[in-house]
């Protein structure tokens, strides 16, 4: 039998993506609106208390196109506290506002492909643990999308042999360390979780460096002959701050 990969796995992953009734929104009164503004101040204050201490993180994005308005990714260590934050933005004055538009769920996950050293677990290192509980960039644009291995005639990832895959994903993170300080990369794991086996986000300074990784990465061999794709969701950046001019009317 081929031999599956170990992985290593951190914080449970939520992208909670709303739309804005807009029209519920403009016909609101003024003190309702406040209210829900503030509602979500409320949150944003107690989820960064969370992230301050080092016990999750959360990112607030508006996202462009027709395909919803806002984008929360919610890092946490248990699936209930995801369930948590959803439900109290769901009951918040503001969710008063809000329509469910996409989501997924997923967990941060690194695969052991390559061999420990020195007989050390790599799943013990500090720098393995900052990456599968990392706290997320406010960088000014994300990039959001689920993927999966293809699994068709000669092109099945899951008949290759572990050494064959090992191979192919190193050649392929060799691209992703060209982007590296311009693009930061989030992959987490949702084989069971939902529709997809992973997705992927990206932050970025400049939204063409999304263009320009996806684009390169599509030539590696993973990516060329293993590689599918779903919807792309792509933001930018919403600070707490800047709330109340955005949904100002």
């Amino acid at each position: 039998m081929v031999e599956a990969v170990e992985t290593m796995d951190g914080w449970y992953s939520l992208h909670d993506l709303r739309s804005i009734d807009w029209n519920a929104w403009k016909l609101a009164t003024e003190e309702e609106r406040k209210q829900a503004i503030d509602s979500l101040h409320k949150l944003l204050d107690k989820w960064e208390a969370v992230e301050e201490a080092k016990d999750g993180s959360q990112v607030l994005y508006k996202v462009l196109g027709q395909k919803a308005d806002l984008m929360f990714m919610f890092l946490r260590p248990t699936m209930d506290e995801l369930s948590e934050m959803e439900t109290e933005l769901s009951k918040s004055k503001m969710g008063e506002f809000l329509l469910p538009a996409h989501s997924y769920v997923s967990v941060v996950e690194l695969s052991k492909y390559r061999e420990s050293k020195d007989g050390i677990d790599p799943e013990t290192l500090p720098e393995t643990q900052a990456r599968l509980k990392p706290i997320l960039p406010k960088w000014e644009y994300i990039c959001f999308y689920p993927m999966d291995r293809r699994r068709q005639g000669d092109e099945n990832w899951y008949t290759l042999e572990k050494n064959v895959r090992a191979k192919m994903l190193y050649e392929h993170s060799k691209t992703g360390r060209k982007y590296a300080g311009k693009v930061k990369q989030i992959i987490t794991g949702s084989i069971g979780l939902d529709d997809w086996e992973w997705g992927v986000t990206l932050f970025a300074h400049e939204p063409l460096e999304f263009k320009k990784i996806v684009y390169e990465m599509r030539f590696d061999e993973v990516s060329s002959k293993y590689g599918e794709f779903g919807e792309f969701f792509v933001g930018n950046h919403l600070p707490k701050e800047h709330l109340r001019t955005y949904l100002s009317i």
